[in-house]
Formats: C-alpha cells, structure tokens, sequence
C-alpha cells in the first residue's frame, strides 16, 4: 500500500539524475555591452568667429556643437590642462602632496611669458605653484612642477603624450608644459582633444577650487594673483579653468560652468582677441545652458531573480546608474523600462550583465543602463542537489 501510494514519488526522484544533467547544462546570461549612445551633436549653426571650437557636456562627455573641433591648433597656454592633470594625479597617487616645497632650478627660472618670476633657488609649496599655474598660467610654476614629479621637463612632456593617447586624443603633440610655442616646431592639439583632457582634469573636484578664485596670493602674500579667466568673475556659473594666446595661437580657452546641474565645457581657439575669445565661450556656454538638460537615473531597488542550477535559489541584482543630455523641455518625458528574464542559470559571476533597463522620450530610446548580479552564485553538485530533493521529500 505504501508503495503504490508513493509510486509516483518514487519514480520521480530515480529520473531526477537526467533533469539535473540538463539542467545544470544551461549557462547564465551572458554580459552584453553597455547602452548605446545616441546623442547627436546640435545642426545649429552659430559661425564662432574663431579657428575651432567645441562644447561638451561634461558629466556624459557627449558633444553638444562642434566647429572644425579636430583641426590640431597651437593650443598656447590652455597646454596646461594636461600639465595640471598629471600633477592632480600625482597627488592622488601619493607621489607628491599639496604640502611638498618644490625648489626651482635654472632652467624653470628661466621660462618668458606669464610668470610669478621664479628666481633660481626659490622654493615654495605645491599647492601655492598650482594656485600660481591655474590662476596666474604661471609658466615658470608649470615647468618647476613638472621637473619636481619627473626630473626634467623632458620627461613629463613624455609622460604628457602618453597620457594623451590613453584618453584618446587623437590630434595632440606636446612638446613643453606651457604652451610657449617661439621654438616649437608640433606643439598642436585640437578643441575636441582640449574637451577630452578637461573633462579628466575636472574630475579632480579641487582644481575647481583654484580655478573658480579671481583673486589671491602668494609668497606670504607678497605676491598678487589674478585670474586670466576673466569668465570666472562676468560669467555667471563659471568654475574654470585655463587661458591661453600667443601669437601663432591667437587667443584660445576651455572653458567650465555648472547651471542647474548642469555642466559644461566650452573651448574655442584662435580667435583674434581675448574679448572676441570671452564673448564668444559665453555665446557658447549660452547656447548650451538654453538648449539642453540632463536626465539622471538613480538606481532603484530591484527585486531579487530567480536562479536555476545553482547553490542559491535566487540572486541579488543592482543597476547600474544612467544620464543622458536631452533638449531642455524633455527632461521630465523620460520613461523606463526593466528588462529582465524570469530566471537565469548558474553559475553566476558577481558583475555579470543579467538585464538592462531602456530608457526612452516618446517611444524613442535614448539609451540602456545594465542591470549587474551583485553577488556570486556558484552552480550546485549532483551530490548537494540530490541531498535536497531527498531531504523536501521525506520532510513532508
């Protein structure tokens, strides 16, 4: 009686074994590419009186208007862009500290131009030759830093082509680590590749700080520092950051300001004066600021999904976060979607993509966030998965 009672039972469990191999055969959902970016550069067409110019937004990196950006230019002083970003990262790095006295050598002494007029000997500390280079584009400062982080000038200026090709600038060669450009032979970048290292540059929040200052000092107060940025003191929302001209260059800037969450950079390069310069990046910045806004997603919590094979029944998963530039008017008309299968199978890698969320403005998309398992989930044994059907089996 027993028997024929849990006849069905029985057979079950003896097929068990042939549903466990093929169940255990399938894989988990593989990792896919991140959304696609579908924003487009603005058709309009505001003819900047100048050689090149280009305005990015700065959290997304995506180009808003662009204007003969990859022409490669003689950049002047905005060259030090790239200087000050290698001194922030040797910061970062521990390599140096803000609190560091940097003593000149002769050859930094002897640097022409913008100047806080290094004598030979001089020592003073990192933060206040940074304050000097951002501010006052100090070019006598930027070679001191440079020599003080690798020995000589030459090979920061090496370091500095390296890291441009890392960040993908395409049409830039640098040649010294201010821009002065009498004797330069190649010293040339473009706007877009000036977006690209500003960007970097700007992701080390305390530059802001000194670029957004109009006026300082240094030497104990001895000596004034006011900014070549003159956007920074008329412009409203400016935080920065570099200034540059010279007679092959003409007058060049890239250019940050911040307006309702909104973040730019603007360059413009070889315009023929520095009031046709400002004007123009404040036209530029304008342009931006008037036309678009940016869609953010913050990650909500999603419920937990469902895992076959594995030594958990489910896994924990987490989104990763999204932004997008759109026109201004359509922040608020962002949908989204989440896209995930009822269950996946083991094993599971932490990291690994098991969804994705689509975002989109009237039915169009405008990109996809990944959805990511947040923990590991290993596959279960033969052994381990036949002990717990045995175990439900006579606990009932």
């Amino acid at each position: 009686m027993f028997f024929k009672k849990n006849l069905v039972k029985i057979t079950a469990i003896m097929l068990l074994p042939l549903l466990i191999i093929s169940a255990l055969s399938f894989s988990v959902l593989a990792a896919g590419s991140s959304g696609t970016d579908t924003a487009k550069t603005q058709s309009a067409d505001l003819s900047l009186e100048c050689k090149s110019a280009i305005l990015m937004e700065a959290g997304t990196g995506r180009v808003l208007y662009e204007q003969n950006a990859d022409e490669a230019l003689p950049p002047a002083s905005v060259t030090k862009v790239m200087t000050l970003l290698l001194v922030m990262e040797a910061i970062e790095e521990g390599k140096i500290s803000l609190e560091d006295t940097v003593r000149t050598s002769a050859h930094a002494a002897s640097m022409g131009g913008s100047q806080i007029f290094w004598k030979e000997g001089e020592e003073m500390s990192v933060e206040d030759m940074v304050k000097s280079v951002v501010i006052a584009s100090a070019n006598d400062a930027a070679c001191a830093l440079a020599e003080h982080i690798s020995g000589s000038e030459e090979a920061f200026v090496k370091r500095m082509n390296e890291r441009a090709r890392e960040l993908g600038m395409e049409n830039t060669s640098f040649e010294n680590t201010n821009g002065l450009d009498d004797t330069a032979v190649n010293h040339l970048t473009s706007a877009r590749d000036i977006a690209i290292m500003s960007r970097e540059l700007i992701g080390h929040e305390k530059i802001l700080e000194y670029s957004s200052i109009w006026m300082d000092t240094v030497r104990n107060g001895m000596f004034g520092l006011t900014n070549t940025n003159r956007l920074v003191r008329f412009y409203r929302g400016c935080t920065g950051l570099k200034t540059g001209s010279t007679s092959k260059a003409g007058f060049c800037v890239s250019a940050t300001a911040e307006r309702d969450g909104v973040s730019l950079i603007c360059v413009i390069m070889g315009a023929e004066s520095g009031d046709k310069r400002n004007a123009m990046a404040a036209r530029l910045l304008d342009y931006g600021f008037a036309n678009f806004g940016v869609y953010q997603y913050i990650p909500e919590t999603i419920n937990d999904l469902k895992v076959t094979g594995g030594i958990s029944e489910c896994v924990r998963v987490e989104a990763e976060g999204f932004s997008a530039v759109v026109e201004k008017g359509k922040v608020q008309r962002v949908e989204y979607r989440i896209e995930l299968p009822e269950s996946v199978c083991a094993p599971i890698k932490q990291g690994d993509r098991v969804g994705e969320i689509v975002f989109t403005i009237d039915g169009v998309e405008i990109g996809r966030s990944a959805i990511l398992a947040a923990e590991e989930i290993n596959k279960i044994g033969f052994f381990e998965l036949w002990c717990r059907i045995l175990a439900k089996f006579f606990l009932k």
